[in-house]
């Protein structure tokens, strides 16, 4: 079979064409036996991408993938792995197919691609992980260790000190025959846990091309970071959009991509040309870059329940209970903010939003200030716990002059 293309057709069918033991790395994202249709159309409206997930029954589904694992698993060199993209729906029956036909000692991971999305009404826990089973063909499976920045609250110094354990198996640090500790090896920082928090793809992504179940990029780059080099082959047998060529296209790995879905391969080979991927700006500058908020202003919103909002300047939080049934923007006033000025940018905020209550939380004394140009504004305002006592000390604090 022609590598760097996608082919048409039954993914078991064009497997049986590729050569036995040529393959570095299978990655399958198949149907997920949700037992419906997914349709999504892409974001001008021109064009509408849609498959069919139903099945007669789990022993057909299954049937399914036993007779493309199998395949898969034919055409994977010895130092091959295979990883299986499921959620909820069959994972657990999943597990076994893989087991049934790799062996349950050639199963390495379980990896959890943790993300964040928009909640929903439905009853039970929001669905915010899915699933991909990592095995290998053999014990000899390649792989290149990957590792992450320590977390901020981790001792380095600790970490770069030999440990050894004492005759009572307790761990402590190891030390010379001068009682000096023993510096370990270098650290090239945490290595790759089973949890990756990958963001799923914004809505507003340029890398979003209308196709339901499209998956980013970055995931699928680190699974081949991880188990195959440059040069590398790559097999995905149920291409849909192509996320995974793209993905190998970007590391200088060869592919080929399969689907039975004709306007998807079309879709898959346009994406080939465009080479679009969206960086994650989250997975650069980390979730604490995001924070904006000082501990007292969190600490602040949350005694009155409150939501807080990052990256806004004039909202900080939302009440968690709404007004007559909108919901109630929060401002705390800043250090350098001017009362005025604080009601300004809660009301540029709120043009056109339609709340019928607004807060400002007060933080500052103004009693001095000339109010002859305040800003009209329905804000209600509520002095901040450390207003009132800083004013009721000096209540207390002039009355007893006065007592004197």
């Amino acid at each position: 079979m022609k590598v760097n293309e996608i082919h048409v057709g039954n993914c078991i069918d064009k497997l049986k064409g590729i050569t036995t033991a040529s393959v570095d790395m299978v990655y399958m994202d198949p149907p997920f036996y949700t037992q419906r249709k997914h349709s999504l159309s892409t974001r001008d409206e021109t064009k509408k991408y849609e498959f069919d997930d139903s099945w007669d029954s789990i022993e057909d589904y299954l049937s399914m993938i036993e007779n493309c694992l199998t395949e898969c698993k034919r055409i994977l060199k010895s130092t091959g792995s295979i990883f299986l993209h499921c959620d909820k729906a069959a994972s657990h029956h999943l597990r076994v197919s893989l087991d049934k036909v790799f062996g349950s000692k050639s199963f390495q991971s379980e990896i959890i691609w943790s993300y964040k999305r928009w909640s929903n009404s439905k009853k039970g826990l929001l669905n915010a992980h899915q699933t991909i089973y990592f095995y290998s063909k053999t014990k000899d499976f390649k792989f290149n260790p990957i590792f992450k920045c320590y977390a901020p609250t981790t001792n380095i110094d600790q970490i770069l000190q030999d440990r050894q354990r004492t005759k009572n198996g307790k761990s402590v640090y190891k030390k010379d025959k001068s009682g000096n500790v023993v510096l370990g090896k270098e650290k090239k920082g945490v290595p790759l846990s089973d949890v990756w928090e990958i963001p799923y793809l914004n809505p507003k992504a340029r890398e979003r091309v209308g196709y339901p179940t499209q998956k980013p990029v970055l995931l699928l780059q680190q699974i081949l970071e991880m188990t195959t080099d440059e040069g590398d082959l790559i097999v995905d047998p149920f291409n849909g959009s192509g996320t995974t060529c793209v993905a190998a296209k970007s590391m200088n790995r060869n592919f080929i991509g399969i689907d039975k879905a004709e306007d998807a391969v079309e879709l898959a080979k346009q994406r080939l040309q465009n080479m679009i991927i969206t960086e994650s700006a989250l997975l650069e500058k980390g979730a604490d870059e995001y924070n904006l908020k000082t501990e007292g202003e969190v600490a602040l919103l949350k005694s009155i329940d409150a939501i807080p909002v990052q990256r806004n300047s004039g909202i900080d939080g939302f009440l968690k209970e709404h007004y007559k049934g909108k919901p109630v923007p929060v401002k705390i006033q800043s250090v350098n903010e001017s009362l005025n000025d604080a009601k300004e940018k809660l009301e540029r905020s709120c043009v056109n939003k339609g709340y019928e209550l607004k807060i400002l939380i007060q933080t500052k004394d103004e009693s001095g200030i000339d109010r002859l140009f305040e800003f009209i504004s329905d804000i209600q305002i509520v002095k901040s716990p450390k207003l009132q006592a800083d004013e009721l000390k000096n209540k207390i604090t002039a009355f007893n002059k006065g007592y004197k």
